[in-house]
C-alpha cells in the first residue's frame, strides 16, 4: 500500500527536552501548502522510554521525528532503514510503512542534508572543517563535511576519549581526521565551523573567522543568537543556526513520509520551503 493511500494523518516529533521544539510549527506549514490534512505534535519522551511509546500507537499514525536523545536508541527498533542509518548508526525519522498486512518501521537520517543544503546555499565549499561535540549530530556534520568537499576534519571534544565512533565513520569516509581538546581551539582561525554542542555551551569559546567567506553553522536556536555567533559576525564571517538545520532536515522527512524516498523532491517544494522558514521566523530564503 502506498503511504499516501495509507490514512495515516497523525505525526509527532519526540525526545527531551521537547517542550521547545519548532517542528511542529515548520511541519504545520508545509503541510498547509500540500494540502494534507496531517497533524503533528510534540511528545516528551526521555532516554528507555521509546520502545514503550512505539508499541502503543494506532493505526493512525504516520510517522516520527526524533531528536536527542533517541537518535540511536530507535535502531533496534526500525525493520527497514536507509544506507546512510546503516553508515551512522543514527536516525531522526521513522515512516510507518504498510505492506500487505504488516506496518513497518522504516528509519532514515535527514540530518545530514539539513546541514549540507544550507551551507550549498551559501556557496561555501570548504577543503578544512571543524566540528565541536561528539555526539549524535556531530556524526552527521562529519558526513555532511565531507559531502560538501573537506578533506580534513578536525573535531574537538571535551573528552577526547569518546571520539572512537567519529574516527571509525572517519575511515570508513576516507577522510583525515583531528581529534583534539576544547581547549586548543584558541589561537586559530577557522573557515568553516559547526558546532553541535547544545546552545550556549560554545559562548566561551575562541572561534576566529579565516575571513568574510567563513561559515559559522551553530546548530543551535534556542535561544538565539548565541554570543558564539554573535562574535563570528561582528569579525565578518557567516552563520547560519539550528533553524536553517531543522528546516532543511524537516524537507527530508516530510518528503520521506510522503513517498519514503528522502530524495524526492515534493511539489512545490520550493513554495513549502519558504513558508516553512517564514514561519519560524527565518528570512525566505537562505542568506
Amino acid at each position: 500500500m502506498a503511504l499516501t493511500d495509507s490514512g495515516r494523518t497523525h505525526l509527532a516529533v519526540l525526545g527531551s527536552p521537547i517542550a521547545h521544539s519548532l517542528s511542529p510549527t515548520l511541519h504545520a506549514a508545509a503541510y498547509d501548502v500540500l494540502d494534507l490534512p496531517w497533524t503533528y505534535g510534540r511528545h516528551e519522551v526521555a532516554s528507555g522510554g521509546l520502545d514503550t511509546f512505539v508499541a502503543g500507537l494506532g493505526p493512525e499514525w504516520r510517522g516520527l521525528s526524533l531528536t536527542m536523545p533517541l537518535k540511536r536508541e530507535v535502531l533496534p527498533l526500525l525493520d527497514r532503514t536507509t544506507p546512510l542509518v546503516d553508515e551512522l548508526g543514527v536516525a531522526n525519522t521513522v515512516a510507518f510503512r504498510a505492506v500487505g498486512d504488516a506496518v513497518l518501521r522504516c528509519g532514515a537520517n535527514t540530518d545530514v542534508q539539513g546541514l549540507v543544503r544550507p551551507v550549498e546555499a551559501l556557496g561555501h565549499l570548504p577543503g578544512e572543517a571543524t566540528v565541536l561535540g561528539g555526539g549524535a549530530t556531530a556524526t552527521s556534520a562529519l558526513t555532511a563535511a565531507v559531502r560538501l568537499g573537506a578533506e580534513l576534519v578536525r573535531v574537538f571534544l571535551r573528552d577526547t576519549a569518546k571520539a572512537g565512533p567519529l574516527v571509525d565513520l572517519a575511515v570508513r569516509l576516507g577522510v583525515s581526521l583531528e581529534v583534539l581538546p576544547l581547549g586548543d581551539l584558541a589561537g586559530t582561525r577557522h573557515g568553516f565551523v559547526v558546532s553541535t554542542l547544545p546552545g550556549g555551551a560554545a559562548d566561551e569559546l575562541d572561534l576566529v573567522p579565516s575571513g568574510p567567506d567563513a561559515v559559522l553553522f551553530d546548530v543551535a536556536y534556542e535561544p538565539w543568537p548565541t554570543a558564539a555567533s554573535t562574535r563570528w559576525s561582528a569579525a565578518g564571517g557567516r552563520v547560519l543556526n539550528g533553524l536553517d538545520m531543522l528546516a532543511e532536515q524537516a524537507v527530508g522527512q516530510i518528503r520521506f513520509f510522503l513517498t519514503g524516498d528522502e530524495d524526492e523532491l515534493l511539489p512545490d517544494e520550493a513554495a513549502v520551503r519558504r513558508a516553512m522558514r517564514t514561519a519560524v521566523g527565518l528570512p525566505a530564503t537562505i542568506g
